[in-house]
C-alpha cells in the first residue's frame, strides 16, 4: 500500500499541488467486484481544500487515473455500519449515498480517522459520524496535528510542515511585539536568527555549569546499584520459598480436581439413576389393571387407558447410549413388552365380544324396522364402542397388526349386519313405490304380461342381492293380481297427451317423490355417521404418534426417534383406508340404490325427473361436507345412472314422436305428442324449480322441442284428410301458448319460431281457402293483370276482346250478393269441418278471411276503377254487406 501511495502522490496529485494524507482500497457493494482507491487530500496552496478523490487504474496500462472527486464541505454523514464489530463496509453520504467495501476493516477505520480529523480541523465538526468505535474519534488534536493527520507520511512532508494552533499563536504574539514584523520581513528575520543564537549559548553554557551535578548523579546511581544486587539476592531467596509453596498449592489443586470429579460423577451417576427410575418404572396399580383390568365398566376402562398410556410412555423413551447394555434395563423392557403383549391379547378378545354382542342386540331390534321405511340407529353401539377409542389408538401404534386385525373384524361383522338392514330397508322402499299406483286407483305401472315373466323381472332388478324374502314375494303377488289393468310402464308424451289429469297419476309419483327422498335420507345420516365413528374409534383421523422400535438417529449422547416407511399401512394414507372400510361395509348400497332406481324407472320413465333433482340435491350437500367422503363418491356414481336413465327417457320420447301414426280417416287436430310436451314442461318445471341440475333439463327440452318441431311438419305432410297448412296452424300455436305461459327462458328461439310458423300457416291457409268462392272473378282480374304486365295500358285494357265492358258484366252478374253469401257459408262450413275444436281458432280463422276478403274486394275495385274508367260498372255488393255476411255466418253457426 506504501508504494501504491507514493505513486498516486507522484503521478496525480503532486502535478495538482495536492498531497495525500489518507488511502483505502475499495470497490462498490452489491455489485461485481471492480476495485478503486478512495484518498483524502488537501491542497499545499492557501485557502486549504479538502477532497476525496475517487483513483481507478486503467484498463490498458499500469498507471492511475483520477476519476472522480468530491469537496469534504459536501460531506453530511460517515456511516461505519457496526462500531462493534468488525465490518469492511461504510457509506458515505454526498449529494447522495456511495456504498463502499473496502479491502480490509483496518484500511476503513485507518481512512474514518482521517476524515474525523479532516473535519475537526478545516470543516469545524461540520460531519456527523454514524456507528464509528470512540476509540478512533480522538477528544482533541495533538500538537503535532500535522502529522498525526498525515497518517506518518513524514518522509512527503521534508519540504512543509504546517504550524499547530499553539505555534501559530506564539508567533502572533511575536509579531505584534515587533512593529515592523509586518513591514520589515527581512529585519525581523535576522532580529530572530540573533535571539536564536543568544538562546543556544546560554543553553550550552548551562550545560558546561551541571558537569559537578552530573559526577554527583553518578555516584548516586553507582550506590543504587548496589541496592539493587542486594534486592535481587533476597529477590531469589523469596522466588525459592514460592516455588516450594506452588508445588504443595499444585498437590492441593490436583487432589481438589479429583474430589470435583467423584463429585460429578456421583452426581451424573445419580441423575441417570433417577432418569430411569423415573421413566423406566410402572406402578403396580398400572401393572395389575395391564394383566387384570376390567374392559367392562367405566372406571375399569379409565384405568386401563390410564395404565396403557404409561405404558406406552415407558417403551417409548429415549435411551441414552449404553443403556441397553444395562441388565436392569433389559428386564425392564422385557417386562414392558410381555404386559403390552398380555394387555393387546386381552382388549383384542374384549372387543371382539362387544362386537359380536352388540351386533346381536342390533339384530333384535330389525323386525322393528321391516315394516317401516326407516333404518335402524346405530348410536348406541357407536356410543359404546367409543369409551374404547383410546385403547385402540394405543394398540394401533403398539400391535399394528392386532389392530388392524381387530378393523377387519369389525368391517366383516358390519358388512353382514348392514347388507340385511339395507336389504330389508330396500325391499320395504320397493314395496312402497310399486304399491303407489295401486293405492291411487289399482293400476301398476307395467305393460300386461305374464307372472314368471313379471317375476322374473322383478327379480332381476335386486341383482347379486340374491332371491328376494317374504316382503319379495308380496310385491310379485301384487304384481299377479293387478296385472290386467295395468296402464303402460313407461310414460311418455304420447301417453301424457292421450290421458286425462287423473289418469297422469300425480298423487303416484308425489309419493314415488317422497318415497325416494325418505330413502336417500336415511342413507346418508347413516353413512356420515358410520364414517365419523370409523374415524374416531380407529383413529384415522390424525398421524400416529412415534412407537418403540424405530429407528434412531445419535447426536451428543441422546436418542431421537424417527419414524420409518416400514411400519406405514399399504394403504397412501388415513382417508384412503376409512373410504376402503367404508366401500366394504357398504357395499351393498350402490346396487340396491341402482336396483330402485330401475324399479322407479320401470314403474313411470318420468320418474327419473323426480329421482335426478333428489340425487343432485344430496350428492351437492355431501359434497359440500367433505368431497372425498364415501357418501360423496357413492352417490356421485349413481348420478351417473340417474343421469343415464333421464336422456335414456327423453330419446325414447323422441324415439316414440318419429314412430306416430295418425288416422287417414280422421281429421288430425293437435298431436298428442304436442299436448304430451305441454304437460311434460309443466310437470319438469314444477319438479326443477330451484333445482341444482337445471342445465341438464334445458338440454332436454331443446331436444324434444326440436323433435316435436321435425314431426309436427312429418305428420303435416303426410296428412291426407286435415290440409297441411291446419295441421301446422293448429299444432304451432298450441306450442306457442304453451311457452308463452310456462316462460321457459332456453326456449325462447323456439317459441318466437313457433309463432311465426302459426302465423305463416294460417296466412297461407286463409289465401288458399278463399281463391275458391270468387273463382271466376279471380280468373278474370288475373287475366288483366297479366295483359298490364305485358304492356297493356290500363286503360285500353277494356278494348281487350276477353276483357272488355261486357265480360266483365257477365262475370259479375254471375256472383250477386246472394251467392257470395252462400259461397262464404259454405266456407265456413268447410274450415270448420278442417278445424279441431281444442284449439278454438275457427273465429281467429274466420276473422283472418274477412280481413282477406276485404282486402280483395278492394283490390277488384281498384282495378275497374283503372281499367274500367267511366264504365259505372261496380260489384252487386259492398264491404259493409260482406261485413254482414261474415257476422251473420258466423253468429248462425
Amino acid at each position: 500500500m506504501t508504494a501504491i501511495k507514493h505513486a498516486l502522490q507522484r503521478d496525480i496529485f503532486t502535478p495538482n499541488d495536492e498531497r495525500l494524507l489518507s488511502i483505502v482500497n475499495v470497490c462498490k457493494a452489491g455489485k461485481k467486484k471492480k476495485n478503486c482507491f478512495l484518498c483524502a487530500t488537501v491542497t499545499t496552496e492557501r485557502p486549504v481544500q479538502v477532497r476525496v478523490v475517487k483513483v481507478k487504474k486503467s484498463d490498458k496500462g499500469d498507471f492511475y487515473k483520477r476519476q472522480m472527486a468530491w469537496e469534504l464541505r459536501d460531506l453530511t454523514e460517515v456511516d461505519a455500519k457496526d462500531a462493534n464489530k468488525e465490518n469492511p463496509e461504510f457509506d458515505l453520504h454526498f449529494e447522495k449515498v456511495y456504498r463502499w467495501v473496502a479491502s480490509s476493516t483496518a484500511e476503513k477505520n485507518s481512512f474514518i480517522s482521517c476524515i474525523w480529523k479532516l473535519n475537526q480541523r478545516y470543516l469545524r465538526k461540520k460531519v456527523e459520524f454514524v456507528n464509528v468505535s470512540s476509540q478512533l474519534l480522538e477528544e482533541s488534536v495533538p500538537s503535532g496535528e500535522s502529522q498525526s493527520v498525515a497518517g506518518g507520511d513524514e518522509d512527503t512532508l521534508d519540504d512543509y510542515q504546517e504550524l499547530n494552533a499553539r505555534e501559530e499563536q506564539d508567533i502572533e504574539n511575536m509579531m505584534e511585539v515587533c512593529e515592523y514584523a509586518i513591514s520589515n520581513a527581512e529585519a525581523f528575520a535576522e532580529k530572530l536568527s540573533r535571539e536564536l543564537q543568544v538562546l543556544d549559548g546560554a543553553n550550552i553554557q548551562s550545560i558546561m555549569a551541571s558537569e559537578k551535578q552530573v559526577n554527583i548523579l553518578m555516584q548516586l546511581l553507582d550506590e543504587a546499584l548496589t541496592e539493587v544486587d542486594t534486592i535481587e539476592a533476597k529477590l531469589l531467596s523469596y522466588e525459592e520459598m514460592l516455588q516450594s509453596v506452588k508445588e504443595q498449592m499444585d498437590q492441593i489443586s490436583q487432589s481438589n480436581r479429583l474430589i470435583q470429579i467423584s463429585n460429578t460423577n456421583n452426581g451424573k451417576l445419580l441423575d441417570e439413576i433417577e432418569f430411569l427410575v423415573n421413566y423406566m418404572d410402572l406402578s403396580k396399580g398400572h401393572i395389575r389393571a395391564l394383566q387384570e383390568g376390567d374392559l367392562s365398566s367405566p372406571k375399569g376402562i379409565e384405568a386401563c387407558i390410564n395404565a396403557s398410556e404409561a405404558l406406552l410412555q415407558c417403551m417409548n423413551v429415549a435411551l441414552r447410549p449404553g443403556h441397553d447394555k444395562l441388565v436392569a434395563i433389559k428386564q425392564q423392557q422385557n417386562l414392558f413388552t410381555d404386559l403390552r403383549d398380555v394387555f393387546a391379547r386381552r382388549l383384542t378378545n374384549h372387543l371382539n365380544n362387544v362386537f359380536v354382542h352388540q351386533g346381536h342386540d342390533q339384530s333384535s331390534t330389525l323386525s322393528q324396522h321391516t315394516a317401516e321405511l326407516t333404518l335402524p340407529k346405530h348410536s348406541p353401539l357407536h356410543r359404546d364402542l367409543l369409551r374404547y377409542a383410546k385403547l385402540m389408538e394405543w394398540l394401533k401404534n403398539t400391535q399394528r397388526e392386532k389392530y388392524e386385525g381387530l378393523s377387519r373384524t369389525y368391517v366383516d361383522y358390519m358388512t353382514r349386519l348392514y347388507e340385511r338392514e339395507i336389504k330389508d330397508f330396500f325391499e320395504v322402499a320397493k314395496i312402497k313405490m310399486a304399491g303407489t299406483t295401486k293405492e291411487g286407483k289399482g293400476k301398476f305401472a307395467t305393460l300386461p304380461r305374464k307372472e314368471s315373466a313379471l317375476k322374473q323381472e322383478t327379480e332381476s332388478l335386486h341383482g347379486s342381492s340374491g332371491k328376494l324374502t317374504g316382503s319379495t314375494s308380496s310385491l310379485n303377488k301384487l304384481a299377479v293380481s293387478s296385472s290386467n289393468s295395468r296402464r303402460s310402464q313407461s310414460s311418455s308424451l304420447l301417453d301424457m297427451g292421450n290421458m286425462s289429469a287423473s289418469d297422469l297419476d300425480v298423487a303416484d309419483r308425489t309419493k314415488f317423490d317422497k318415497i325416494f327422498e325418505q330413502v336417500l335420507s336415511e342413507l346418508e345420516p347413516l353413512c356420515l355417521a358410520e364414517q365419523d365413528f370409523i374415524s374416531k374409534f380407529f383413529k384415522l383421523q390424525q398421524p400416529p404418534p412415534l412407537a418403540q422400535g424405530e429407528n434412531t438417529d445419535e447426536s451428543d449422547g441422546l436418542t431421537y426417534a424417527r419414524p420409518v416407511s416400514e411400519h406405514r399401512h399399504s394403504i397412501s394414507s388415513e382417508k384412503d383406508m376409512v373410504r376402503q372400510m367404508m366401500n366394504k361395509i357398504f357395499q351393498s348400497i350402490e346396487t340396491e340404490l341402482n336396483s330402485l332406481i330401475a324399479l322407479g324407472d320401470k314403474i313411470d320413465s318420468f320418474n327419473s325427473l323426480y329421482m335426478l333433482v333428489k340425487m343432485s340435491h344430496h350428492v351437492w350437500t355431501a359434497e359440500n361436507v367433505d368431497p372425498a367422503s364415501y357418501l360423496s363418491t357413492t352417490l356421485g356414481n349413481v348420478l351417473v345412472t340417474v343421469k343415464r336413465n333421464f336422456d335414456k327417457c327423453i330419446f325414447g320420447q323422441i324415439k316414440q314422436m318419429e314412430e306416430v301414426k295418425i288416422s287417414k280417416k280422421s281429421k288430425v287436430g293437435i298431436l298428442p305428442f304436442v299436448t304430451g310436451f305441454e304437460e311434460f314442461a309443466e310437470l319438469a318445471e314444477t319438479i326443477f324449480r330451484n333445482a341444482e341440475r337445471r342445465g341438464d333439463l334445458d338440454k332436454a327440452y331443446v331436444k324434444l322441442i326440436r323433435a316435436v318441431f321435425v314431426n309436427v311438419e312429418k305428420v303435416a305432410n303426410e296428412s291426407q284428410k286435415t290440409p297441411r297448412d291446419v295441421v301446422m296452424m293448429e299444432n304451432f300455436h298450441h306450442i306457442f301458448s304453451t311457452l308463452s305461459r310456462l316462460k321457459i327462458s332456453c326456449l325462447e328461439v323456439e317459441r318466437k319460431e313457433a309463432k311465426h310458423k302459426y302465423t305463416d300457416h294460417l296466412q297461407s291457409y286463409v289465401i288458399n281457402s278463399l281463391g275458391q268462392p270468387l273463382e271466376k272473378l279471380n280468373h278474370f282480374f288475373e287475366g288483366v293483370e297479366a295483359r298490364v304486365a305485358q304492356g297493356v295500358r290500363e286503360e285500353e285494357v277494356s278494348y281487350q276482346l276477353a276483357f272488355n265492358k261486357q265480360e266483365l258484366r257477365k262475370v259479375i252478374k254471375e256472383y250477386p250478393g246472394k251467392e257470395v253469401k252462400k259461397g262464404l257459408d259454405n266456407l265456413y262450413k268447410k274450415v270448420d269441418k278442417h278445424l279441431c275444436e281444442e284449439e278454438s281458432l275457427l273465429q281467429v280463422v274466420w276473422h283472418s278471411m274477412q280481413d282477406e276478403f276485404i282486402r280483395q274486394y278492394k283490390h277488384f275495385e281498384g282495378l275497374i276503377n283503372r281499367c274500367y274508367p267511366g264504365s259505372g260498372i261496380t260489384m252487386d255488393f259492398t264491404i259493409q254487406d260482406m261485413l254482414e255476411y261474415f257476422s251473420s255466418i258466423a253468429q248462425s253457426h
